[in-house]
């Protein structure tokens, strides 16, 4: 049982692949040129790297002819809404013409391979303008570029699968937290600014955009069994949210964060990190995915806080 990681060079990649061997697959992971993988922990068995841009097509297809996988998980994404913003040619390249490469790709040669789409809750954008977790069923209006670009990318994968009978199952990603998460994410932000604050190496002042949002945080650990629980019982043509089901201020994250801290920390706000448009609210409604699979979160917050908080304590 083979199966492919495209993108394995980002934040979830090391974490899906020690998930995927935990459970006997063979795995091959993509990555670009001059990129590492990161292995939280350490892998857990032997992993084919191979370097892949994903909006190559002849090279997609050289891949897949070669390596024949059963499972594909894209991961390969331009992630970041600041980054979004900035740079929406990009952000469009890789997330929509990404993601048409791979389909078109499978669909050309014909090989038999069940593929997990994976997109974000910044899809729902201000749909989620309410005090309940959102379900699968609600009309997106995503509100910035990347959520944009990952609404496509669900909208291609839902069409390939109707149409071609391609078996795709999309998820709907809520915000997923780690070690090893780069500090442009608000908890890895907050946690590397601590932890710079303690080893003496950042005057003691924590700069912060926008605290009174609520986002639906979830351990990364949790986050790729779920993606593997779906590859595997996930209905094709289907979306499904992944998150913990519940909402925490950011300005409670930040508390829980300066508590790991022994310092005297200030705050202080930093327009620079407040995005053009921010939606005040978001959950998921995890209904569908724990109805469909035997998922469910088990990692609590603090401890996914207090590991990432550790990760940069040991690295800096």
């Amino acid at each position: 049982m083979k199966a492919l990681v495209i993108g394995a060079g980002g934040f979830v990649g090391g974490y899906l692949i020690n998930e995927l061997l935990s459970r006997g697959y063979d795995v091959c992971a993509t990555k670009l040129k001059n990129e590492k993988i990161f292995f939280y922990g350490g892998a857990r068995g032997e992993v084919t790297e191979r370097e892949l841009d994903i909006l190559n097509q002849q090279a997609i297809e050289k891949l897949l002819s070669e390596e024949k996988p059963g499972y594909i998980f894209h991961l390969a994404a331009q992630s970041s809404v600041a980054v979004s913003w900035k740079k929406p040619a990009l952000t469009a390249d890789i997330n929509i013409k990404g993601c048409i490469n791979l389909l078109e790709t499978v669909r050309q040669t014909g090989i038999s391979a069940r593929i997990l789409l994976i997109g974000s809750s910044e899809e729902y954008g201000r749909a989620q303008n309410r005090s309940t977790p959102v379900d699968e069923s609600v009309v997106c209006e995503p509100a910035n570029i990347y959520a944009v670009s990952k609404l496509t990318q669900n909208m291609i994968g839902r069409l390939y699968s109707e149409a071609y009978g391609m078996e795709i199952v999309s998820v709907r990603a809520f915000n997923h937290i780690g070690p090893g998460q780069l500090p442009q994410f608000v908890a890895a932000d907050f946690c590397h600014q601590a932890a710079l604050i303690s080893k003496g190496k950042q005057e003691p002042v924590i700069r912060v955009g926008n605290l009174s949002a609520k986002r639906d945080f979830t351990d990364v650990r949790d986050i790729v069994r779920a993606y593997s629980e779906l590859a595997l019982n996930g209905k094709s043509g289907e979306t499904y949210n992944v998150g913990s089901g519940n909402a925490v201020m950011i300005k409670d994250i930040l508390d829980r964060i300066c508590r790991l801290s022994a310092a005297d920390i200030t705050v202080e706000t930093d327009p620079a990190k407040f995005r053009p448009v921010d939606v005040p609210y978001i959950a998921a409604d995890i209904t569908k995915i724990k109805r469909d699979t035997s998922w469910q979160p088990l990692i609590e917050l603090d401890r996914s806080l207090s590991d990432i908080f550790d990760y940069f304590m040991s690295e800096i």
